[in-house]
C-alpha cells in the first residue's frame, strides 16, 4: 500500500475538494474524488480496512466514510468485489446505465456516457425491471452483432410500487403487472385488512426485487377496483408511470392558508391593467387560465400586443412546500376526463386563475410588432388585471367569421377581437417566411355518454381561435428568451436541436425516389423542410412524405444552454406563458421578477445556480415524457374498449406504419390505430423494405407503403396488451392461392 501523511492539514491540502468539504461538513472527511485517486493511484481493489489505515481516518469519522463508501457506491463509481474490496467501477470496465425494458422481454442498457446501448438478453431482464440504474458489463456480441452486456449491480430501483390484476389459484396468489415492460410475474406475501377478489386491479408493494433465481415479491396494499370499471385507465397509468397524485399535507396546509381574493397590498406598485379589455380564449371544458391577451393598432402603424399571464411565483415561493411538490410533478398531466394538476385547485383553478371579472396578479409581456409581424420592442412587468371576457375558441372563431349574433352580444370587444385576428395575420406571414414547419397532423378527442362509456371519438378541430392565441404565446415567449440573453442571466430554454445528419441524407434519398423536386442542402433549415412539405400538399402521398420528415426531426427539451429551436425557427425559445401547468415556466417567471427587482433596486442580479438549472431541465424534461407516455397509455385503453364490441367490422385506414411483421394503421372513421399482421395481407409471400418504408408483394408486387389507404377488418381487441389487430379485406379471388399451371 502507499503510503499517505497523516490526516493532518498536509494530507487536506493533498485533497482537491478540501475547501469544498470544508464549507458543506462541520466535521469534513476526504473527498469522493480523493478516494478515487487514492484506488487509482493504487492499482487494486481495497478493503474497507486498509482504506481506513493508509487514509488515516479517525475513529469518529469512520461511520461518516463508511456512508460515503455506500454512496459512491450507489452512484457506480466504485463497486465492491467479493471479497468485500473497493475498486474502481471505470477500472473494472463497468457501465452505468438506464435499463429499457421491452415487451418481448429482452432490453437495452442505454449507457450514461452515450455511447452504444448493449443488449440484454430476457435472462439478463429477469435481474431488473424497467428504469432501473445499474451497472453492467460487456460480454460478447449476439448472433445479430449487437454488443450484449450483462447486469453486474442495480445501483438504484425506479420502481416501488406495480400496478396490476390480482390472480388466486388455490393457495397460490399472484399479480401480473399492467405494465407490459415488466415482464415477471409477483408473488403475493401478504394484503392486511384488505381482501382482494381473483381479477381486480390491485397496487402492490415491493419487498423483493428480482435476482434472475426467485420470482420478486410484495404486499398488496391498494385495492382499485374492477378491471373494466369507468376511470380504471387512468387509476392504472397513474399508478404505472409513478405519477405524483396526492398532496402532502404541508402543500395543502400552504394553499389553504391565502386568502380567497388577493390582498390588497399585494396589487400595490404594480402595472394597472384592470381597465384594460383582457380577454381569455381556452377550450369548452378548460378550467385554468393562465393567459389572456389584448391588442390594439399603434399611429404609426403595427400593433402592440398585451399578454398576461398568471403570476404564481408571487404565490409559489422557492423552497416552500409547493414548491418543492411543483418541481416534483414538473407539470400537469391531462387524461380524458381527469386532470393530474402541478398546483392544488385552490391555486390553478382560484388564485391564480385569470377568471373573468375579479382581479388576479399576473406578469405582462407588453410587444411592439411591426405591420410585417416582426417584433420591434418588448417589456416586462408585475401587473394586477381584471379579465373582461372568457371566451371559448370557438365563439372566437364565430365572431371573427362574422357570426351575427355572437357579434350583437360582445359589441364592445368585437373590434378588440378583429385586430387581434389582423395582428394573428401578420405574425402567421411572418411565421411563413421564418420557414416555420408546419404538419398536417390530426388529433381526436372522446365523447362519453352519462354512463361514463365512450359514445365515439371524433376528429379534433382547430379553428383560427386556436392560431390566434398560440401566436400571441409564441411572441411572448420569443421575448423572454430574448430577455434573460440580453441581460446574460442563465435560465432554461425549451431548444429543439437540428436533425440528426444521417437522418437528412436517409431524407434525402427517399424524397429523390419519389421524385419529390427538392435539393436540401448538407445542413438543412426548417424552411427547407417547410417548403417540401407546402409544395407536396396535393400529392397523393403527400402524408407519407409528412410522415418521414416528422420522423427524421429530433425531440425538444429543456436546457441552460442557448439554442435553436429548430420546428419554429427561432434562434432562442423558452417556455412562459404557462406556470399553472409547467415547472420551467414558473422559472422563468421567478428569474424575470429578479431582473426586475434588481433594476428596480439598482444592484446586480443573483444569478441562479448552473448546476440546479441544468439538473432541473433533465428532470423536466423527464415529466413531460412520462405525463405523455401515462396519456397516451390511457387513451389506447379507452380506445381498445371502445372496439370490444366492433370485431368483424370493416373500416378504411391510413398506414403510419412498416415493420418485417406488418402493417400499423390508422382508422380514418373512429380514429383508433392497430396492427394488420403481414400474414393477413393475402395469398402471397410479401417482403419488408425497411430502406423504402414499405412492404412487397413477391408475386403479385403489391405494395403497402406509409400514407397509403387500405381496407381492413377488426380481428382481435387485447385490453390487458392496449393491442387490437386488424386483417387486411382482400377479394375471395385474391384471396385464394392459384394453382400452378401443368407443364
Amino acid at each position: 500500500m502507499p503510503e499517505l501523511e497523516s490526516p493532518q492539514p498536509s494530507l487536506w491540502e493533498k485533497d482537491p475538494m478540501y475547501d469544498r468539504e470544508k464549507e458543506k461538513y462541520e466535521r469534513p472527511i476526504v473527498s469522493r474524488e480523493y478516494i478515487m485517486k487514492y484506488l487509482e493511484e493504487l492499482g487494486q481493489p481495497a478493503r474497507l480496512e486498509d482504506l481506513l489505515e493508509d487514509l488515516q481516518i479517525a475513529e469518529e469519522d469512520q461511520e461518516a466514510f463508511r456512508r460515503r463508501l455506500r454512496a459512491m457506491e450507489r452512484d457506480g463509481q466504485l463497486l465492491r468485489n467479493r471479497k468485500g474490496a473497493y475498486g474502481l467501477a471505470d477500472a473494472m470496465e463497468l457501465i452505468r446505465g438506464s435499463v429499457i425494458a421491452h415487451p418481448d422481454g429482452y432490453g437495452f442498457l442505454s449507457r450514461d456516457d452515450g455511447g452504444k446501448d448493449l443488449f440484454l438478453s430476457p435472462r439478463e431482464m429477469r435481474k431488473v425491471f424497467h428504469g432501473d440504474l445499474i451497472l453492467g458489463r460487456v460480454i460478447g456480441e449476439d448472433r445479430r452483432g449487437r454488443l450484449e452486456g450483462a447486469v453486474v449491480r442495480v445501483l438504484e430501483h425506479a420502481i416501488r410500487q406495480v400496478v396490476g390484476r390480482y390472480h388466486a389459484e388455490g393457495e397460490t396468489h399472484y399479480v401480473i403487472p399492467e405494465d407490459r415492460r415488466l415482464s415477471q410475474e409477483f408473488a403475493v406475501t401478504g394484503s392486511g385488512e384488505l381482501a382482494p377478489v381473483h381479477g381486480q386491479i390491485v397496487v402492490l408493494e415491493i419487498e423483493q426485487y428480482p435476482d434472475g433465481r426467485n420470482l420478486p415479491e410484495g404486499r398488496i396494499v391498494e385495492i382499485l377496483g374492477e378491471h373494466m370499471a369507468p376511470g380504471m385507465e387512468v387509476e392504472i397509468a397513474v399508478r404505472s408511470y409513478g405519477l405524483p397524485f396526492q398532496w402532502p399535507d404541508a402543500v395543502l396546509a400552504e394553499a389553504a392558508s391565502f386568502d380567497p381574493e388577493v390582498p390588497a397590498s399585494w396589487k400595490e406598485g404594480r402595472w394597472d391593467l384592470r381597465e384594460l379589455p383582457l380577454v381569455t380564449i381556452d377550450g369548452a371544458d378548460a378550467k385554468d387560465f393562465d393567459d389572456a391577451v389584448f391588442a390594439q393598432r399603434r399611429e404609426e402603424g403595427g400593433f402592440r400586443l398585451f399578454v398576461a399571464i398568471a403570476d404564481v411565483a408571487t404565490y409559489v415561493r422557492p423552497a416552500s412546500a409547493l414548491d418543492l411538490e411543483a418541481r416534483k410533478r414538473g407539470n400537469s398531466v391531462y387524461f380524458p376526463r381527469r386532470v393530474i394538476p402541478m398546483l392544488p385547485e385552490i391555486l390553478s383553478n382560484g388564485l391564480c386563475s385569470l377568471n373573468p371579472q375579479v382581479d388576479r396578479l399576473c406578469m405582462v409581456c407588453e410587444m411592439e410588432i411591426a405591420a410585417t409581424g416582426e417584433m420591434e420592442r418588448f417589456r416586462f412587468g408585475r401587473g394586477v388585471m381584471r379579465s373582461h371576457r372568457r371566451f371559448t375558441y370557438d365563439e372566437v372563431a364565430a365572431i371573427v367569421a362574422g357570426d351575427p349574433e355572437l357579434r350583437s352580444q360582445e359589441a364592445e370587444l368585437v373590434p378588440h377581437l378583429e385586430t387581434l385576428h389582423e395582428l394573428y395575420q401578420a405574425l402567421a406571414r411572418a411565421r411563413e417566411l421564418r420557414g416555420t414547419i408546419e404538419f398536417d397532423t390530426q388529433e381526436s378527442r372522446i365523447i362519453y355518454n352519462e354512463q361514463g362509456r365512450i359514445e365515439s371519438i371524433v376528429a379534433l378541430q382547430r379553428n383560427v381561435a386556436h392560431r390566434m392565441i398560440e401566436e400571441c404565446m409564441l411572441a411572448a415567449n420569443v421575448a423572454a428568451a430574448q430577455f434573460f440573453r440580453i441581460h446574460n442571466f442563465p435560465m432554461l430554454y425549451r431548444v429543439h436541436p437540428e436533425p440528426n445528419l444521417d437522418k437528412i441524407d436517409d431524407l434525402r434519398r427517399f424524397l429523390a425516389e419519389l421524385g419529390v423536386p427538392v435539393r436540401l442542402p448538407a445542413r438543412p433549415h426548417s424552411a427547407d423542410l417547410a417548403a417540401i412539405i407546402e409544395s407536396t400538399r396535393g400529392r397523393s402521398d403527400a402524408n407519407l412524405i409528412q410522415t418521414i420528415i416528422l420522423r427524421s426531426l429530433s425531440q425538444a427539451f429543456y436546457t441552460v444552454e442557448t439554442g435553436l429551436h429548430f420546428g419554429l425557427a427561432f434562434p432562442a425559445y423558452t417556455h412562459f406563458t404557462s406556470p399553472i401547468r409547467r415547472y420551467p415556466d414558473l422559472l422563468v417567471h421567478r428569474g424575470i421578477q429578479e431582473l426586475l427587482d434588481a433594476a428596480e433596486e439598482n444592484r446586480p442580479a443573483v444569478l441562479p445556480s448552473l448546476t440546479e438549472l441544468r439538473e432541473l431541465g433533465q428532470h423536466c424534461s423527464m415529466t413531460e415524457r412520462r405525463a405523455d407516455e401515462a396519456s397516451r397509455d390511457a387513451v389506447q385503453w379507452l380506445k381498445c374498449e371502445f372496439m370490444l364490441d366492433k370485431v368483424g367490422t370493416e373500416y378504411t385506414a391510413m398506414i403510419t406504419g412498416v415493420t418485417g411483421f406488418g402493417l400499423f394503421v390508422a382508422l380514418r372513421e373512429v380514429f383508433v390505430e392497430g396492427l394488420v399482421h403481414i400474414s393477413t395481407l393475402g395469398a402471397d409471400y410479401y417482403h419488408f423494405d425497411a430502406q423504402h418504408y414499405r412492404i412487397i408483394g413477391e408475386r403479385s408486387r403489391e405494395i403497402f407503403q406509409l400514407g397509403s389507404e387500405i381496407r381492413v377488418r377488426l380481428v382481435q381487441v387485447n385490453l390487458d396488451e392496449r393491442k387490437i389487430e386488424f386483417e387486411r379485406v382482400v377479394a375471395e379471388s385474391a384471396s385464394r392461392p392459384r394453382r400452378a399451371r401443368k407443364s
